[in-house]
């Protein structure tokens, strides 16, 4: 566990929105910060590559990038506030979910892990929240790349099957589901496959406590609002001429949520490398882990 970023709540216990009973602990704020769960992996004297899960996931979708990267990396990878088995607080209790607050949560979390020179490696829904940190700290990263990322006007708005996650009493009904919060949000992107053994992993925060699904419909609600205005910003950055990032976008070509139109021309003309992972969905990283840390890996490698 890392405790990261510090807390301007009230102090007072979370209450469920529903029923108004009192959380556990895992939805209160701590007595100074927030834990995040982290997997370390590699020899930390290696350069640092910290891998991002998408929205909605877990570290544990880089379970196969993992063994591949830390060969010859110092690799990291976490779960963000409000998911797998990180700290989950309630709204208005220190955390809100805004996007505004996952970056500063990604600085101070960063900070907290001490690496001074990092790549970092983000899939789907948190790309523009990453790409707005790394335009803000551009002399930290050595490399940033973005996997199945919403790049254009059209991938600015939330699948059904998470926007459902939003809705006024539906939402919080189907978000204390865990096949509907973990199993369906994950499979309904591409091709994945779910084992048992795996879809239990991803489960068990929603049958431990019900603060997942509350935290999975505030950041819903939140993505809903503002992920239009955080893509508009991530091409305004990602285009502009300024921007001397080494970034790659490595795309699912089996994606069901965001559609391949317009990337490739956006790759173009802002002059990004582009890699087609032909076999992998939205969630490239459970189609074909080991081959995208091989292309992670190639990526890294390459000098500028």
């Amino acid at each position: 566990m890392v405790k990261a970023y510090s807390i301007p709540g009230t102090g007072e216990k979370a209450k469920d929105p529903i029923f108004g009973l009192t959380m556990g602990n895992s939805s209160q704020a701590s007595g100074d910060r927030f834990r995040w769960f982290c997997v370390e992996s590699g020899n930390a004297d290696n350069p640092s590559v910290i891998l991002v899960h998408g929205f909605p996931s877990q570290a544990y979708s880089y379970r196969k990038v993992l063994p591949v990267l830390s060969k010859d990396y110092h690799a990291v990878t976490f779960d963000w506030l409000g998911f797998g088995f990180s700290d989950k607080p309630q709204p208005k209790y220190g955390f809100d979910y805004t996007l505004d607050e996952y970056v500063s949560s990604l600085e101070s979390l960063i900070d907290e892990l001490g690496v001074t020179k990092v790549s970092l490696v983000v899939q789907g829904y948190f790309s523009p929240v990453v790409v707005k940190y790394a335009s803000n700290h551009k002399e930290k990263i050595n490399n940033l790349i973005l996997i199945n990322p919403p790049l254009t006007a059209q991938h600015a708005k939330l699948p059904p099957t998470l926007s459902i996650f939003s809705n006024f009493l539906l939402g919080e009904i189907f978000s204390q589901d865990p096949l509907r919060a973990s199993d369906k949000a994950l499979t309904s992107s591409g091709p994945y496959k779910m084992k048992e053994e795996d879809a239990m992993v991803y489960r068990r925060p929603y049958l431990i406590s019900g603060s997942s699904g509350f935290a999975l419909n505030a950041i819903t609600r939140t993505m809903k609002k503002d992920l239009k205005r955080y893509v508009e910003d991530m091409q305004r950055i990602l285009t502009d001429k300024s921007w001397n990032v080494r970034t790659t976008i490595c795309w699912g070509q089996r994606d069901r949520w965001l559609s391949y139109d317009g990337v490739e021309d956006f790759c173009k003309s802002s002059n990004h490398k582009l890699v087609e992972v032909p076999r992998a969905g939205h969630h490239a990283q459970e189609d074909c882990g080991e081959e995208l840390g091989q292309l992670i890996n190639g990526i890294l490698r390459k000098k500028n």
